[in-house]
């Protein structure tokens, strides 16, 4: 008897079935995450700098850090789905 885990990963692959990647585009992939993990993390250093010096706009400040996180992370992901069908 199978689990409903299973079940549903029967259904999933029926659906969206799994592709395996090359190792060429393993390798393209982990080093745009590397690239993106670093440009966040330099826009998260430059923004707390900014909130020290600025207290008043500590606000506004993380309010757009998080802007640029997930817009760094949209390009992120767009960039990888680029690599996942080969383009």
């Amino acid at each position: 008897m199978k689990s409903s885990y299973e079940l549903a990963m029967e259904r999933l692959n029926k659906t969206a079935p799994t592709t395996k990647l090359t190792a060429q585009q393993k390798k393209q992939i982990a080093e745009l995450e590397s690239e993106y993990t670093a440009k966040i993390a330099g826009r998260e250093i430059a923004l707390q700098s900014e909130m020290l010096k600025q207290p008043d706009q500590a606000e506004s400040l993380s309010q757009q850090l998080v802007v640029d996180r997930k817009k760094l992370q949209g390009e992120l992901e767009d960039k990888k789905a680029r690599v996942r069908v080969g383009n």
